[in-house]
């Protein structure tokens, strides 16, 4: 019975004492500071994390943490005998082509090793250290400016031959590409010169990277390069003297307002007439497309403009330059 009338009562004072209308109000008020400091510290402890950090501090070792990346794809993917992740992708995979050829005539085109540990270990050399160094010498070549003219002899000449080793490699890259092209054998120089080919991993398996979207993007692309120049070299004046014989709404077009200019579609300001079809235009409008296009045809008929005259006078006559 008790129970009862403490529920009763409980409930009677719930019920007569609502919350007030601004209590969300006075709540986030006083949850605010709160969550002012909770921030602002978290916010003190990521820039005390990154003020030992100086803007630019990366760059100057982006050659170290290229190799450093390309050593680990090495290190996991070729040095244990299996695939890049862009080869695994492709379902493709290195194969030593000198025990091919030893071995003369394959079966299917699939068969053979990997590659053997001096393959690798020169594969790594080339890919990892051979860019590293390379990357190095440019950068500091160019920090130290060998190239300018007040230098020593012989650091001019070493920029001379640094400047010819890139064309050189540059020159047989280029070659080795169209030799790929017609043997499909070795895609790099070190992969020639290593003779290691890349084959088909297992021949009933598929890839599994589709080219539908790349052929999509690239046809998109070459058609948007070719829209971006041929817009610029296009007339609108003659695009529509030329579609309006095709325009299915000729009856508007013959009905339209004649005080209009027909380029502008406005009613014009300082009204001239061109001649000889004396067609009403903007003084602006017709001095600009004249002045742009030496053959401008009006817009209303595609009568060749050859002079402008000022409407309601004859004297004002003014040849078209």
């Amino acid at each position: 019975m008790e129970r009862q009338q403490t529920l009763a009562s409980s409930s009677s004072s719930s019920s007569s004492s609502p919350p007030a209308e601004d209590a969300w109000v006075d709540s986030y008020l006083k949850l605010l500071p709160q969550w002012q400091s909770l921030t602002s510290s978290n916010q003190e402890q990521m820039v005390k994390v990154f003020s030992l950090m100086k803007p630019g501090m990366l760059f100057q070792y982006e050659p170290e943490l290229d190799a450093f990346l390309q050593f680990l794809i090495w290190r996991f993917s070729i040095w244990v005998d299996k695939p890049t992740p862009g080869n695994g992708l492709m379902n493709l995979r290195y194969r030593d082509e000198r025990a091919i050829e030893a071995r003369g005539k394959v079966r299917t085109g699939l068969e053979g090793p990997g590659l053997t540990v001096s393959q690798k270990i020169w594969y790594c050399v080339a890919t990892v250290g051979g860019q590293y160094l390379w990357a190095r010498l440019q950068s500091f070549s160019a920090f130290r400016r060998w190239g300018d003219s007040d230098q020593r002899s012989l650091v001019r000449r070493g920029w001379f031959l640094l400047q010819r080793v890139e064309g050189l490699y540059r020159a047989a890259s280029f070659v080795n590409i169209l030799v790929f092209l017609y043997s499909g054998r070795y895609r790099c120089l070190t992969e020639r010169l290593l003779r290691a080919r890349l084959v088909y991993g297992s021949p009933n398996m598929n890839r599994a990277v589709s080219f539908e979207y790349m052929n999509r993007q690239l046809v998109w692309n070459e058609f948007s390069e070719m829209l971006l120049l041929l817009l610029p070299l296009l007339n609108s004046s003659s695009m529509k003297s030329f579609l309006r014989p095709f325009s299915k709404d000729k009856s508007s077009s013959s009905a339209g307002d004649e005080n209009l200019c027909p380029i502008c579609q406005a009613n014009p300001s300082i009204p001239f007439l061109a001649l000889p079809c004396q067609h009403r235009y903007c003084y602006y409008c017709l001095r600009t497309r004249c002045s742009a296009a030496p053959s401008f045809r009006c817009s209303r008929c595609n009568e060749p403009v050859v002079a402008m005259q000022r409407h309601g006078s004859v004297d004002n006559l003014a040849q078209k330059q």
